[in-house]
């Protein structure tokens, strides 16, 4: 099944392809901006001594970043997802290289760079935040410092969409037990969670599944890449997040998350989490009376 059939985004994106006030800010690899499907687009790079570039085609970090950028923001009608192509992406890189040689295989920072480029992204005003990504090197310090950031996420209304992992672990994370995470396990076409992909009561409780499986977006050499994992679903996650605020801008945080959540599959008490329906939580808020 198409990947955005399976997560009911399409019937969403035929009522809109974002609002550029709506800003995603995607904490990732470098991106390669200059892609002939992202070039001319509402793209914003936070400045910074990154030593970013995108000129090696090995550049795994690169390929990760403009991977996951291309399923939110490549040119609609191209070989990638591009839910919200409209909508800004906010682009603040936080790992440059990989000796990874698949997408599967997660990037991963520190919990204090990660904090760090999360309140870069809310300090830039970004609506929700995309983290396909790993934690390294995690101490309780750190791992303290990340919490109450993610807390100055809650506080300013900025939603969090976190990687389960791909590790095959069962449990948690600093981040994907806390409370306004959004956690996103990678499902198949059928709707079965992929091999390797983490699971947990608090994924379960508070998280979503999203396509994960065989999902083709941009590439750095020209030509469409295919790959799989949590950190490819989460924009799935991500995108309908910014579509729908782009159609319902009356709303907030809160309620966009709630409607996502509670408009999927009905949960369960169980470690794997529902999977995304976007139209119903297009149709929740519609109900609800929020304006266009």
């Amino acid at each position: 099944m198409n990947p955005l059939d399976l997560s009911k985004l399409t019937a969403v994106m035929e009522q809109s392809s974002g609002n550029p006030e709506v800003i995603i800010g995607l904490i990732d690899g470098p991106v390669l901006t200059e892609h002939p499907e992202l070039a001319g687009k509402t793209l914003r790079e936070i400045s910074g001594n990154y030593n970013v570039s995108c000129t090696q085609a090995n550049n795994t970090a690169c390929l990760h970043g403009t991977f996951v950028a291309g399923v939110l923001s490549a040119t609609r009608g191209s070989f990638a997802p591009a839910i919200c192509p409209n909508c800004t992406l906010l682009i603040r890189p936080i790992f440059f290289d990989s000796t990874s040689s698949k997408l599967r295989q997660m990037p991963s920072a520190t919990p204090q760079e990660l904090a760090t480029a999360i309140i870069d992204c809310i300090d830039a005003v970004a609506r929700v935040i995309n983290m396909s990504l790993a934690l390294a090197q995690p101490s309780i310090k750190q791992e303290q410092a990340l919490a109450e950031t993610l807390n100055y996420a809650t506080k300013r209304g900025v939603i969090v969409v976190a990687a389960a992992g791909n590790q095959g672990t069962l449990g948690s994370s600093v981040i994907t037990r806390h409370p306004w995470v959004i956690p996103v396990v990678a499902v198949d076409a059928n709707g079965r969670p992929v091999n390797g992909t983490n699971l947990g009561s608090s994924i379960g409780r508070q998280g979503l599944s999203a396509p994960g499986d065989k999902i083709t977006s941009l590439g750095i050499e020209g030509q469409p890449f295919t790959s799989g994992g949590t950190s490819v679903a989460v924009p799935f996650v991500t995108g309908a997040i910014a579509l729908l605020w782009s159609i319902f801008p009356t709303a907030n945080a809160a309620q966009i998350k709630h409607a996502l959540l509670l408009a999927s599959t009905p949960r369960r008490a169980t470690v794997v989490p529902p999977l995304m329906n976007a139209m119903a939580a297009y149709r929740f808020l519609q109900t609800n009376n929020f304006k266009r």
